[in-house]
């Protein structure tokens, strides 16, 4: 039963018909990805019943849009010729204050992140007179909340919502070579590829098509975020070699809990085995990985010219505000009174909890002086203290 529903051409047929297109356009590198992926979640994801229908649907969901994105480009050819000019990308381990850093500066009127409905719905085009009341926004909240009803907390984990930016991962997904699926499902051998074998050259050519896509209607000087990013800085700089990239700092050990819990939490949504050591061990692989691939990247010169600006998590913790104003001189801005004052009343509507009790290290099953050795050449570099382990 779940071979047959997890089949690559079955999906791919069933995407063909909701789309009513079967032209994917000329690029087909996304197969090899698609092929992976399916072969891990009948394979090794351990799915239940509801997980099998919902990576079902992911897959068609990226499928679906991929194919509504080459036809409107068919349709529309002098969509491919607009540039995307100075995105600013917020990269960085997961859980160093990238969300609420992109969170705060999608308060700046002046500058455009993807929304979740509309990276999740991108045809019809969203429209600027209906871009705060389209159905769609409905839509995806609903999908969200019963989310939160599968696994009680998982909102607290990780805040979602349709109106909130969304990360680049779930654009590459279109590609099937993206963080999204190795974090939500357990695929040992399909993240194994994505972090020592796969060529992400084209899930950011891909990435380039959908800002494209998106901003052919509603324009803006784009803000994008995903960790994700941390680990392929070089094709990241290729496909956009005027970004401008801020790149947060945290200790990797607190990092390393965190990111385990916020894993073992998604899996659950589609599996009745998880276990956060599980997670723990893939999560603590990529993170150093992850880290040494960048200090490499930045230190080679493969990113010379590049605007890279650092941010420490602690300094954000302690003063978002003072944090911004400082990237914004960093960046050549000028952050305006309007946009300050909405930053401003954010914070006050959202607090947080700094993580509360929702992660420990003693769940990882991980030797924290191991850790602690494996990443302090990390810290060395970019001046990142020891936290508390909690």
């Amino acid at each position: 039963m779940i071979t047959g529903r997890l089949d690559p051409d079955r999906l791919v047929e069933q995407a063909c018909q909701t789309a009513g297109s079967d032209d994917f356009g000329d690029d087909d590198t996304w197969r090899e990805g698609l092929n992976r992926l399916c072969d891990g979640l009948v394979h090794e994801a351990r799915l239940n019943d509801l997980g099998v229908e919902i990576a079902a649907m992911d897959v068609v969901r990226a499928l679906t849009g991929r194919l509504q994105i080459v036809r409107w480009r068919t349709q529309n050819p002098d969509v491919g010729t607009r540039p995307v000019c100075r995105p600013i990308f917020i990269v960085g381990q997961p859980r160093t204050g990238t969300t609420i850093l992109f969170d705060l500066l999608s308060q700046d009127p002046a500058l455009r992140p993807p929304l979740t409905w509309e990276v999740d719905n991108p045809h019809p085009l969203p429209r600027p007179e209906t871009y705060g009341t389209d159905p769609r926004i409905a839509e995806t909240q609903a999908a969200l909340e019963v989310s939160e009803q599968i696994v009680p907390g998982l909102l607290a984990h990780h805040p979602m919502g349709a109106l909130v930016g969304q990360e680049c991962v779930r654009i590459t997904a279109a590609q099937f070579c993206s963080m999204i699926f190795s974090v939500q499902y357990r695929l040992p051998g399909y993240y194994r590829w994505l972090l020592y074998e796969a060529d992400h050259g084209p899930a950011y050519r891909y990435h380039r098509m959908f800002l494209q896509h998106l901003q052919s209607a509603v324009a803006g000087q784009w803000l994008l975020k995903s960790p994700a990013h941390l680990w392929q800085l070089d094709k990241l700089v290729a496909e956009y070699p005027d970004a401008l990239i801020v790149q947060t700092h945290r200790d990797p050990l607190n990092v390393i809990s965190s990111v385990s819990a916020l894993t073992h939490h998604l899996r659950r949504l589609a599996s009745d085995d998880s276990s956060i050591t599980d997670c723990a061990a893939q999560s603590c692989e990529e993170i150093i990985v992850g880290l040494e691939r960048g200090m490499t990247l930045r230190d080679s010169g493969a990113l010379a010219g590049q605007k890279v600006i650092d941010v420490q998590f602690a300094d954000f913790m302690r003063d978002p505000l003072a944090t911004v104003a400082g990237l914004y001189r960093e960046l050549g801005r000028d952050l305006e009174p309007g946009a300050e004052m909405r930053m401003r009343q954010y914070l006050e509507d959202h607090p947080g909890d700094r993580g509360g009790n929702r992660y420990r290290w003693a769940d990882t099953g991980l030797d924290a002086d191991k850790v602690r050795e494996q990443v302090r050449g990390y810290q060395q570099r970019y001046g990142v203290p020891d936290e508390p382990i909690r």
